[in-house]
């Protein structure tokens, strides 16, 4: 048996996804929210902007999508048209809901419409001077109970909330693209986020139709904080052996829609590039693939190459090559791995550092850290998420591969979490951990 799917009670992980959504979603002792949300403003025009949009749009509220950029404007109108146009082909949406929504979607250039908005959402590029501006502009023009949120998925929510006149009011609203369609919103809490402001961010969640987790700030907040460790397994599992193919292969395997590269190939290899760039995160054969000019679908090649109009991934000798040279160059002597090996260095290092996120009350409980990766990720609905996946593999194993990785990598990060040792040592589980004391609610 190469996982622990068939061992998995389908009604039950069902029951147990079903009470971790609520629980995600509604942290004790919040206030009710202030207002229903009518009319709301997205700043920023870009395929992030444009998709929070249309989630405001199809959830009946009518919306200023902002941007100075007049090109921008004309792009986001035109794929928001495109858009719109598929989902009523494909039966999605009727064609009147359709005309309906994209009617509630106005394009401007000017921040003062966004005046008598109940909410705005800042989607803008990953650049912490440009939103500490528009914040500060922004909490000039709109009312003192409207809520105002941020989109980024890697900055610090704190710095960017200094920028606010009240920085009570900050609050991350981390969307997965396409947002429209996305399920998952991380909702963040800043070191000064009032309880009020949390509460307004989760109920504008739930009327968008989305699910969302409830969290405190921190560096990739969950989702990408863990993504990031897998990131690092991945590449390492091409520098000593694997190839683009194998790895992605055993993660659909197992039930992901896509294993790392073919996702990264459609998202867009500079797209990973720039975020690792700006965060000072080098991968030697992440970023020669993309200096190589290899940028994924769009280009016809990234870790795989494309034929003309598809978007079937073929594994490319090229790679293979440029691989093998890399590897060859830092002086790594390549081996074979095993499924189940590529599947414990993917997969069991994401665990432990959801253990870690756990053990800072980041989260308050190892379910919320599944509804992440269930609706942000594809986990497989068989179990859930990672967490729940390793009470299921049993948290020994977990700490026992764990090790092997540390021991052979000489990797401290690959060390288990003492947490994560203590409860396997224990014979407890990660879902029976009680909340930690610091909550997502600020005091």
């Amino acid at each position: 048996m190469t996982h622990t799917h068939a061992l998995i009670d389908t009604e039950d992980a069902a029951r147990y996804l079903a009470e971790a959504e609520i629980l995600a979603s509604a942290p004790p002792g919040l206030p009710a929210p202030r207002r229903d949300v009518r009319r709301a403003g997205v700043i920023g025009a870009g395929t992030m902007g444009r998709g929070i949009a249309m989630a405001f749009a199809n959830a009946g509220i009518a919306v200023q999508l902002v941007d100075p950029d007049a090109e921008a404007r004309q792009r986001a109108a035109q794929a928001m048209d495109d858009a719109y146009a598929g989902a009523a082909a494909k039966a999605r949406m009727s064609p009147e809901q359709a005309r309906t929504a994209r009617g509630r979607i106005a394009l401007t250039d000017s921040l003062s419409a966004l005046a008598d908005a109940d909410a705005v959402i800042e989607a803008v590029f990953e650049d912490l001077a440009l939103k500490q501006r528009l914040y500060a502009e922004v909490c000039a023009i709109i009312d003192a109970d409207c809520l105002l949120a941020t989109n980024t998925s890697f900055l610090d929510l704190n710095a960017i909330g200094s920028a606010a006149s009240h920085a009570e009011r900050t609050v991350g609203m981390h969307f997965f693209s396409p947002a429209n369609i996305m399920p998952l919103v991380e909702v963040v809490q800043g070191r000064d986020t009032a309880p009020q402001t949390l509460a307004d961010a989760l109920a504008l969640a739930l009327k968008l139709g989305k699910k969302p987790v409830a969290m405190r700030a921190c560096d990739g907040f969950v989702g990408n904080r863990m993504l990031s460790r897998r990131t690092i397994e991945a590449e390492s599992l091409l520098l000593h052996g694997a190839l683009p193919h194998e790895v992605d292969g055993v993660l659909t395997r197992f039930g992901f829609p896509m294993g790392p590269f073919a996702m990264t190939d459609m998202a867009g290899v500079d797209v990973n590039w720039r975020t690792r760039k700006a965060r000072g995160l080098p991968l030697a054969i992440a970023d020669a693939i993309c200096e190589a000019g290899r940028l994924g679908q769009k280009t016809g090649k990234g870790y795989y190459r494309y034929a003309p109009g598809s978007r079937a991934p073929i594994p490319d000798p090229q790679v293979q090559a440029l691989i093998e040279g890399i590897a060859q160059t830092a002086g790594i002597e390549r081996e074979s791995f095993s499924d189940t090996e590529i599947r414990e260095r993917l997969l069991y290092p994401m665990i432990n550092e959801g253990v870690r996120i756990l053990s800072e009350g980041v989260i308050r409980r190892a379910s919320d850290i599944d509804v992440v990766w269930r609706y942000g990720y594809g986990w497989p609905a068989a179990s859930v998420g990672p967490m729940r996946y390793a009470d299921e593999a049993g948290l020994v194993a977990v700490c026992d591969a764990l090790d092997r990785m540390a021991r052979k990598t000489g990797r401290e990060s690959l060390v288990p979490h003492p947490l994560l040792r203590e409860l396997a040592a224990t014979g407890r589980s990660l879902a029976a951990q009680p909340v930690p004391e610091k909550t997502p609610i600020p005091s």
